[in-house]
């Protein structure tokens, strides 16, 4: 993925790992910041055996060999990569502003089309303000659209909101393939790198987070805390600048 090439690219890997935490729902790597990511265990259990190939061994390897794994087709590894990644990144929070992404897209898609690549708590709510919400997911609850229905869509939507595990699975180059030019397309999600490389691409903005509070973060991630439950995290958005 050229998109995980230019953010590699831009990260200094002179940073020990110290910790190293995958919970059933998020992973946590600890270099030089603690980055998060989505474990998507629900999808790697689907996957062939084995999950993970050097389980009980990660600590030893350096910050750049575990950021390389994001490239693994094996889903848990690629998330401890992406964690990695972002606990690379260091990230200027003067360029970020306190918003959350569903009022980002609330606000963009009023009387517009808007689709959502993950399924997020925040919809429910969402489709009453929008002028019409598709919601695409792996995991198809009612009223979803299977995956599959993603070529269709996207090139229909005015704002395109697209979760940061299409890192993790290697979806994004794609699915940012099918967004038409003039559509506003963010990236959404505790797995989502904040780096303005990313804006090279095509995306306007970034809604991620920054671990404030490194311990109480892993010790939520360790004992089952999904997005909502884990504490220690600031959320924050990064626009792409005119």
């Amino acid at each position: 993925m050229k998109m995980l090439d230019d953010i590699l690219s831009s990260l200094d890997f002179r940073a020990k790992v110290s910790d190293i935490c995958q919970g059933v729902f998020h992973t946590g790597v600890v270099t030089r910041n603690c980055g998060l990511a989505s474990t998507l265990s629900q999808d790697a259990f689907k996957q062939e055996r084995p999950l993970m190939r050097e389980p009980g061994f990660l600590l030893g390897k350096t910050a750049e060999e575990l950021a390389r794994m994001a490239y693994s087709p094996l889903i848990m590894e690629a998330a401890i990569g992406m964690a990695a990644i972002n606990s690379l990144i260091d990230l200027d929070e003067s360029s970020c502003v306190a918003v959350n992404a569903s009022e980002i897209m609330a606000e963009k898609g009023k009387g517009k089309k808007v689709a959502i690549i993950g399924y997020f708590p925040f919809v429910p709510n969402l489709k009453a303000r929008v002028g019409h919400l598709w919601v695409i997911e792996k995991n198809c609850r009612e009223g979803d659209l299977a995956e599959e229905e993603a070529d269709n869509i996207v090139p229909q939507a005015d704002v395109v909101g697209i979760t940061g595990t299409s890192f993790t699975n290697h979806t994004l180059e794609h699915l940012l393939g099918l967004c038409q030019p003039e559509a506003f397309v963010l990236m959404l999600g505790d797995t989502t790198p904040m780096s303005p490389v990313l804006f090279e691409y095509g995306i306007d903005a970034l809604c991620g987070v920054k671990v404030v509070d490194p311990r109480l973060a892993l010790n939520c991630v360790s004992q089952g805390a999904n997005f909502r439950q884990i504490k220690g995290l600031r959320l924050l958005t990064m626009f792409k600048q005119s």
